[in-house]
């Protein structure tokens, strides 16, 4: 691939959920500020640069933030207003963009190679970032580069409110002196390999043979040597509301055993979940669906705060069903959907208890070792049964 003539945009809001909470507090400009729960169980979801300062950072307790930055402002987390609020970013980047990707609820895509015979890609660039924090009032930060890698790298280079282009030419002297903790796939534990044999800066993992490397770290090996030498033909996938996974059971006899079927929509949710933590997705909309004896279908639709956490989309599921079954009927099939999915981190909707993040943990890691199946809650067990067959 030619990395030449490619113009590859990275745009992130800065401190998001902070910002958010600025809009409606002008009182926390400018101070420490700390997102999360208020409990002394509660996790940092994010934080200003003023608290950063400090050496606080998203996932930490609050308890030990506290301790480290105790004139912080905690405030409660909103869903509700981070989800309207990117989604106002969204809907102007989509109105602008031939062809855009989101990310995550705070970060997007943009591949608008070819418009610099036009307007100058640095330039139409600038001027979307000037639009998104004229009508949104969010501060974002975006960076400019042949790949999305670089872009990435670019963006975190460029913040706080800042912009950056890395041209094709520049991408190797820019790269090179960067901290490897720098490139996005490399984690805590990947950069304590690393550095245990003397590889900190990407110049110096650019240059050690890709061979030495698949051996060191397995097939992530190649990936990190390409990304290091900044070649990442990654293309951005167009967004799309639409983007979904599901889960649907048809009755071998109809029925109309209210607990048995609620059950199973605990049970669906509960599968969909574990899709999405495990695939590092959250939804905003959750859908489900009922069809008749008589084959006539039925659908009632929530949109809701991004999240992937069982407790919340199955108390929506039931708050579903109870509005779209309304005939008393036998039922034939039922069905959930979550869809608007986006890549994100379950944490964000758990700002009060750490002990149920680690929950969640516990439960993924049974699961991933002996199965879906393997933890379940005691609502859904009475699902499994001869009684439904999978449609899909």
């Amino acid at each position: 691939m030619d990395f030449r003539n490619r113009h590859i945009v990275h745009l992130d809001l800065d401190t998001f959920f902070v910002s958010c909470q600025r809009l409606i507090d002008s009182s926390l400009e400018n101070k420490p500020v700390i997102v999360g729960g208020t409990s002394d169980r509660g996790v940092v979801a994010s934080c200003s640069y003023e608290a950063r300062y400090y050496g606080v950072h998203s996932a930490m307790p609050m308890k030990h933030a506290l301790r480290i930055c105790p004139q912080a402002v905690v405030v409660k987390g909103d869903m509700d207003l981070y989800t309207r609020k990117s989604a106002e970013v969204t809907q102007i980047i989509a109105e602008e963009a031939p062809v855009y990707e989101k990310a995550s609820i705070d970060e997007f895509y943009m591949d608008i190679s070819g418009m610099d015979r036009f307007f100058g890609c640095f330039k139409w660039s600038s001027s979307l970032r000037t639009k998104i924090i004229k009508e949104t009032g969010l501060p974002i930060s975006f960076g400019l580069s042949p790949t999305k890698t670089v872009s990435k790298i670019a963006t975190g280079e460029a913040k706080p409110q800042g912009q950056l282009q890395i041209k094709f030419d520049e991408v190797r002297p820019f790269l090179d002196p960067l901290s490897v903790r720098k490139i996005p796939m490399i984690g805590a534990a990947t950069y304590k390999t690393l550095s245990r044999v003397g590889i900190r800066t990407i110049k110096t993992l650019a240059n050690i043979p890709e061979e030495v490397l698949l051996r060191l770290l397995g097939k992530n090996g190649s990936a990190l040597y390409r990304k290091a030498n900044g070649i990442d033909p990654t293309p951005v996938v167009q967004h799309s509301e639409r983007k979904s996974i599901s889960s649907e059971r048809t009755f071998v006899r109809d029925s109309m055993d209210i607990v048995r079927l609620k059950a199973l929509l605990v049970q669906m949710v509960e599968n969909l979940c574990y899709q999405l933590r495990s695939e590092g997705k959250v939804s905003s909309v959750i859908t489900v669906k009922i069809r008749y004896a008589n084959f006539d279908t039925h659908t009632q639709q929530h949109k809701i705060p991004y999240t992937s956490c069982d407790h919340v989309l199955i108390r929506n599921a039931m708050e579903l069903f109870d509005k779209v079954y309304e005939r008393r009927m036998m039922i034939r099939l039922v069905g959930v959907k979550l869809s608007g999915l986006v890549e994100g981190n379950y944490q964000i909707s758990l700002f009060d208890d750490v002990t149920v993040i680690n929950l969640y943990q516990a439960m993924d890691r049974i699961k991933n070792r002996f199965g879906k199946y393997a933890v379940q809650r005691a609502s859904s067990v009475g699902a499994l049964s001869r009684n439904f067959e999978d449609d899909r």
